[in-house]
């Protein structure tokens, strides 16, 4: 372990207001204080009580910034991704958490402990600034993986390969010649299309920032993706630090009373009946039409299921008022509330999970050894599905109608993609190879592995530097 004590070793984190940043950023503040750090998070007053309560057993301190008023679009009082009424407002809420500077740099010019390091987020590329107004290194997280960030990279630097393509043309990734991507899997700004907007400017700007920070804090482990860690680490960077998975680092469903939804799966395991688990992740859009065709897939299949079902951008549940759930209910059951999606996936009787491959969910599926059926939807998850299909093989691919990433999914298409995952000879085979990554990551993560030395070999170098 590293030689650290409190005095010696002091981390500022900085999580981006949404669910899916903070809880890895929670995750590894308990990593850093088994180091026996002193742990600073910045939040802003509404988010503050879920970090607190989060980390109440530790000694993190949290400090509360205010937050930006008066954003175009974002109601009073909303300070975070979860809770806006539509992702359309992403841009004009995170472009405004510039705004938050001043008062940051007040509050780390206030502490009275020497700051050894911070970690935002990507997408808080103005805190560098502040950072070398302090001399304070900072590490960026983005909450992706290497894969992921290095092929975004590569492509974004050979935008040409794109020149004369239709969205659907598969096209080599320069430097990976196993690798064949689309247009449509990248953002527009990646891909050449979209160069002169605001938009494109801020991911400029933040990309800009990162190239000059210190490193990356990556939440993956090196034996998941020796390649793409090399390639960037070796020809683009800065250096990637591989530390996770941040969610081995605790065990969060110890509660007195069990949830439905758990006393339903022990039934479940009870029966020997295998389940499978639908989420989408708690920023995903799905309409009401897509709705539909998997209530049929899932209904026609005949597997036992878990959906755990998000609120639309209106604030109220997609509608499945015609009889689904009263036919289903032998087999499955909708959840309307907040899971502990770590918790199902750990469940004995959780065999499969339909996902829309954000990078947390495929990190929890690979902890608890469960395969994967990957719809990607937004963001960088066409490359986390092309990784889990195509690079580690630990999932199958939903069937679209027109063959694009993003494309429409309709019922008997996911009824045979299914019962693949849960039944058929692919299934078993992704099942056999995420059993075998999931003891990889748990290693990993062990005194000794490979992100327990990563980490420390990042406290021991910050610290010389200090």
């Amino acid at each position: 372990m590293a030689n650290t004590s409190p005095s010696s070793l002091h981390a500022l984190l900085f999580p981006f207001m949404a669910k899916g940043h903070t809880i890895p950023i929670l995750q590894l503040a308990r990593l850093l204080l088994r180091r026996n750090a002193t742990v600073t998070i910045f939040t802003t007053p509404a988010n503050h009580p879920y970090i607190s309560t989060s980390l109440s057993d530790t000694s993190t301190s949290i400090i509360s910034l205010p937050f930006p008023k008066n954003i175009p679009g974002v109601p009073p009082g909303v300070e975070s991704m979860d809770k806006l009424p539509s992702l359309s407002l992403f841009f004009p809420f995170v472009s405004s958490t510039k705004l938050i500077q001043p008062e940051f740099e007040k509050a780390v010019q206030s502490l009275k402990t020497p700051v050894t390091f911070m970690i935002t987020d990507g997408f808080f590329g103005w805190t560098l600034e502040s950072a070398n107004k302090f001399n304070i290194p900072r590490l960026v997280y983005y909450g992706m993986s290497n894969f992921a960030i290095t092929i975004s990279r590569v492509v974004s630097l050979n935008k040409h390969i794109f020149e004369g393509k239709s969205d659907k043309n598969l096209v080599t990734v320069p430097e990976f010649p196993w690798l064949t991507v689309t247009r449509d899997e990248f953002n527009d700004v990646f891909n050449g299309r979209d160069l002169d907007s605001p938009y494109a400017k801020w991911i400029v700007d933040n990309v800009l920032a990162t190239s000059k920070s210190y490193g990356l804090v990556t939440n993956s482990f090196s034996e998941l993706e020796p390649v793409f860690v090399e390639y960037w680490n070796s020809k683009l960077g800065p250096k990637s630090w591989s530390m996770g998975p941040f969610c081995l680092s605790h065990t969060e469903f110890l509660s007195s009373k069990k949830p439905s939804w758990i006393v339903w799966l022990d039934k479940k395991l009870q029966l020997g009946s295998p389940v499978l688990y639908v989420a989408f992740g708690s920023q995903s859009e799905i309409s009401q039409d897509q709705i539909d065709e998997i209530k049929i897939g899932l209904e026609k299949s005949e597997v036992s299921f878990l959906w755990v079902m998000r609120r639309s951008e209106n604030g109220v549940y997609p509608t499945l008022d015609d009889g689904f759930e009263e036919r289903v209910k032998e087999k499955g059951i909708v959840v309307r509330e907040w899971v502990n999606q770590r918790e199902i996936l750990e469940h004995e009787i959780v065999k499969g999970f339909v996902s829309h491959c954000g990078w947390n969910s495929v990190l929890e599926s690979i902890c608890a050894g469960v395969p994967i059926l990957a719809w990607p939807l937004s963001a960088e998850q066409p490359l986390n599905a092309k990784f889990v299909v195509d690079e580690i093989k630990i999932g199958v691919r939903v069937e679209t109608c027109d063959g694009t990433v993003n494309g429409f999914v309709k019922g008997e298409g996911l009824e045979k993609k299914v019962k693949e995952l849960m039944e058929g000879e692919k299934g078993k085979e992704v099942r056999k190879k995420v059993a075998e990554i999931s003891r990889t990551a748990a290693k990993a993560v062990e005194e000794g592995g490979s992100s327990w030395q990563c980490l420390n070999e990042l406290i021991d170098e910050l610290q010389i530097n200090q």
